[in-house]
């Protein structure tokens, strides 16, 4: 676990710690146990563009959480994934805007000579290597399907 992203998890630990920041040094651990489960579990070290992936997947889990919390009035949990998410998303890159996303769906649309939904899964990993980290899956797929409909 020698890359850029790591290393800056390792010292954002080392902070939370020497400033007694609990709530932010338990979701940091939380961070790091994921990426430790996964080295062990698929027996690979870590590049920066798998962590994209893990912290991504991370920031969906709680954003379905959130959901589901605020549906069962629990604001109090939902309050803590939320600041799980503004934790995790310290370590994402900046996030595209709609231009940005737009842009990127319709050169991938462009080079995938796309002509219809049943293109769908071309379009969709020439864009997903670029937005990972930085747009929700789930917008990505929406802007997707209207270009391809």
């Amino acid at each position: 676990m020698s890359n850029g992203l790591v290393e800056e998890l390792k010292a954002a630990v080392k902070d939370a710690m020497r400033a007694k920041d609990k709530p932010r040094l338990q979701t940091l651990r939380t961070i790091q146990a994921e990426l430790k489960r996964v080295e062990v579990d698929e027996r690979i070290e870590l590049d920066d563009a798998r962590v994209l992936v893990i912290l991504d997947k991370m920031t969906k889990q709680r954003r379905d959480s959130i959901k589901q919390y605020e549906e069962a009035g629990r604001d109090e949990l939902a309050e803590v994934e939320q600041y799980e998410i503004s934790v995790i998303q310290d370590f994402l890159p900046e996030a595209l805007t709609e231009q940005e996303l737009a842009a990127i769906v319709d050169k991938a649309v462009a080079d995938s000579d796309a002509a219809g939904m049943q293109d769908m899964g071309k379009v969709m990993a020439l864009v997903k290597p670029q937005v990972q980290g930085r747009a929700d899956m789930g917008i990505v797929s929406k802007l997707v399907k209207e270009k391809l409909a």
